[in-house]
């Protein structure tokens, strides 16, 4: 972060030009009282479920709350077109220049086509059952093809382990140009208790679903463990939400990256959300490290596994789509967590993550990354009273 006395020069359309000394910037020079900021990257969030804004009541747990998604999801068109366009909306007044979105239908579409935000559409597929892969993975593959006439970042991707057979990871993984993966992982203790030991609380969403388990044998390993092996020919993967996540795991992932040193791993933080469902949150002594001297960037955590980034989830999980309302319970909640870690997590780790990052993320010279003003701030921290503001 950068002291006092120095001037951010963009052009018109947002492209940066350079960063000066205030000696050398001339006139016309804009002053703020708080702090300058690349706009933010929501790298996980699920625009399409906008409609259902505090249609879910709070803490029901994972598996009620899936459960509920999945019953009470369906209202017109006209109602979640109308949602989605104030989502995006929102999300855009908040200072979010680039989202990675959950897609399992087209509705979002018109409302991208027309946005002021870049989305990577992550086409999510999904079928426990063996015998469904083929007929999922097609659906899934139906609306890959249409978001891929519109836009160039989409990828086809495992919704959770729970509820993706091996034989349907396996067709994710070949699928060709699946350059940025996301799933959601280990989000809740019950989801790491079927697989190593085939009994917890989604045995009885299988049983509301009508789902036969009778083929499922467990691994006896982790969730992480168990599926990560499967997914080999990605480039940068996002594990969303790792509420459950432990050093073993931490360390499984730390051996599978320096395998493949092609590979980047993203551990994603939802921390609203995960209050809002479970009132729990991921252990963040697994991802967070002493701030290195000042200007040294702060890449990794600290079991040198992947880099931080942050999402909303959706507003059927959270109150709001604000980034800057993540960083405020996070620095709540772990109050030692400085903000130039969690700026780093909102910026270019997440543009990393999304491979956009040649454009976004960071103030360098012929990016157009945004320029968003954070306000209310006291000590170099964020306060109740902080807030965004787009500038360009």
């Amino acid at each position: 972060m950068l002291e006092a006395g120095n001037v951010l020069i963009a052009a018109n359309d947002g492209q940066i030009v350079d960063i000066v000394d205030a000696a050398e910037a001339g006139d016309d020079v804009q002053h703020f009282n708080g702090l300058l900021s690349p706009g933010f990257i929501n790298a996980h969030c699920h625009l399409e479920l906008s409609h259902m804004k505090g249609l879910i009541p709070e803490k029901t747990g994972l598996v009620d709350f899936v459960f509920k998604v999945i019953s009470e999801r369906h209202f017109s068109e006209d109602e979640i077109a109308a949602a989605i366009q104030k989502a995006d909306h929102e999300m855009y007044d908040n200072g979010i220049v680039a989202v990675g979105d959950i897609c399992n239908n087209i509705l979002t579409i018109p409302q991208k086509q027309k946005s002021k935000i870049h989305y990577y559409n992550f086409i999510e597929t999904s079928g426990f059952p063996p015998s469904v892969a083929a007929t999922r993975f097609e659906r899934s593959l139906d609306y890959y093809r249409q978001y891929n006439k519109l836009f160039v970042n989409n990828s086809v991707v495992p919704h959770a382990p729970y509820s993706v057979s091996p034989e349907l990871f396996n067709r994710i993984n070949q699928f060709p140009g699946n350059k940025v993966l996301s799933i959601h992982n280990q989000e809740t203790a019950a989801e790491n208790e079927l697989f190593e030991k085939g009994r917890g609380d989604f045995l009885r969403l299988y049983e509301k679903l009508g789902i036969d388990m009778s083929f499922f044998k467990p691994s006896g390993k982790t969730s992480l463990q168990t599926y990560l092996p499967s997914l080999k020919n990605y480039e940068s993967l996002i594990l969303v939400h790792n509420v459950h996540t432990d050093k073993q795991d931490a360390d499984f992932l730390k051996q599978v990256q320096t395998a493949n040193s092609q590979q980047s791993n993203f551990f994603c933080i939802c921390p609203n959300a995960n209050l809002y469902i479970s009132n729990t949150l991921p252990d963040m002594d697994l991802f967070i490290q002493p701030l290195p001297a000042a200007s040294t960037p702060l890449s990794t955590s600290d079991n040198g596994v992947t880099n931080m980034v942050l999402g909303t989830d959706s507003l059927a999980s959270n109150h709001q789509l604000s980034i800057v309302e993540e960083m405020k319970t996070l620095q709540k909640y772990f109050p030692t967590l400085a903000l130039q870690t969690l700026l780093q997590w909102a910026t270019i780790n997440g543009a990393k993550a999304l491979q956009m990052d040649d454009n976004l993320g960071s103030f360098e010279k012929r990016k157009r990354p945004g320029i968003i003003f954070i306000e209310g701030m006291e000590q170099n921290a964020l306060t109740t009273n902080s807030a965004v503001r787009r500038i360009l």
